[in-house]
């Protein structure tokens, strides 16, 4: 091929910094425009990688930097709400046995070894930009785009260019998913959670997960040597009806009945600007993930509450898979766009369900459900290649 295909990725989050770092290192050319004038601008204060996630970052070639980052372990622990252990559950390796079971990490520093992979690689990134128009014929896709100039310094410009491919990892509100007619938008689950990054316990060295209380959930992720993240899972409520300056008393309240490590974590709940709040939503956009020559990623796509702890990791793997189907094949029509879609879309949507009804099921009082079935279920699934 003596002139390289072009893609565009619209969105520099973990499915757009994937698919950019595996899409060059293949040899196409590849620009990234990112909306946010600073790349790094994470929210939510930790993550849990479940194997099958840490399956593709070793595959993007960062797998090292996550180890050395990260927290590794291999069980998760059921307790009371007063901090008692009830039951521990090895967890599946579904990345192979090779990897960790589960590794926690800072959701900030993953952010930035996928920035500094697609740096690496040689991407042309574009921050503060969007993508405003987008129009199509049968040769590509033109896009006016509206943004910071190249270098990064400040003003801004309009330009065009023209693309074959443009991928729209431009997450759970995605203007792209709109702009080419999918009509689907994420609906509330009827949970939400707070969540806050605190320093770690000594003994803490893996996940607990404490049910009832005055929360459906409350629990905890070793992130690092000395840090972690907790969470606490509720009903949701109207978010105009809690002031931000309120919302390090809110968590604390939830937070402070229950036992085991919660009264050390608890104790670090003082900024409020340091709780984040959001709701539980759910997405899955169903027929094809493409409209034309443009095709939907990651969160863009499908999205879950975070029960399984899958919503990073489904939009890994569509990165993967899509960097696979696209790389070789000739022509790029309609029919691989749906064999993408048809791939990805037999293993998203079971663990987008089990994720909502695990929720639905707490939601709704039910107290002989066979969640360590569905969830033995799922990880199984998830251990086959995507």
């Amino acid at each position: 091929m003596s002139t390289p295909r072009t893609v565009l990725v619209i969105g520099g989050g973990a499915a757009g910094c994937a698919v950019t770092v595996l899409l060059r290192r293949a040899g196409f050319a590849v620009d990234l425009i990112e909306a946010r004038s600073d790349w790094n601008a994470t929210a939510g204060s930790g993550i849990t990688l479940q194997g099958n996630a840490l399956r593709v970052l070793r595959e993007l070639g960062v797998w090292d930097e996550v180890e050395a980052s990260g927290f590794g372990f291999g069980s998760v622990g059921i307790t009371a709400p007063d901090g008692t252990v009830l039951h521990v559950q090895e967890d599946l390796r579904t990345g192979g046995d090779e990897l960790p079971a589960t590794v926690g990490m800072q959701r900030p520093r993953l952010q930035q070894i996928l920035i500094e992979a697609v740096r690496a690689g040689g991407a042309s990134v574009r921050l503060g930009t969007t993508a405003e128009i987008v129009v199509q014929d049968a040769e590509g896709v033109s896009v006016r785009f509206r943004g910071g100039p190249d270098d990064g310094s400040e003003g801004r410009v309009d330009t065009e260019g023209r693309y074959d491919l443009v991928i729209a990892a431009d997450g759970l509100g995605s203007a792209t998913r709109a702009a080419i007619g999918i009509a689907d938008r994420p609906e509330p689950t009827g949970m939400a959670i707070w969540r806050i990054a605190a320093p770690r316990p000594a003994g803490l060295t893996r996940t607990d997960l404490a049910y009832g209380g005055p929360a459906y959930i409350a629990g905890y992720c070793p992130t690092g040597d000395d840090t972690l993240y907790a969470y606490v899972v509720e009903a949701n409520r109207d978010r105009a009806s809690i002031p931000a300056g309120s919302h390090a008393d809110e968590m604390r309240r939830l937070a402070r009945s229950y036992g085991g490590f919660w009264p050390e974590i608890t104790a670090h709940i003082t900024e409020p600007a340091q709780v984040n709040y959001t709701w539980f939503e759910r997405l899955l956009v169903e027929g094809s993930w493409h409209r034309g020559r443009v095709v939907l990623i990651g969160d863009a796509a499908h999205c879950c509450p975070p029960t399984l702890a899958q919503g990073a990791a489904l939009s890994l793997e569509d990165a993967w898979v899509l960097a696979q189907m696209f790389t070789g094949s000739d022509p790029w029509d309609d029919a691989l766009f749906q064999a993408y879609y048809e791939r990805r879309i037999a293993r998203v949507r079971p663990v987008v369900e089990a994720s909502v009804q695990l929720g639905q099921w707490q939601l709704d009082g039910v107290r002989d459900a066979d969640v360590p079935g569905l969830m033995a279920r799922t990880m199984t699934l998830l251990r086959e290649l995507p």
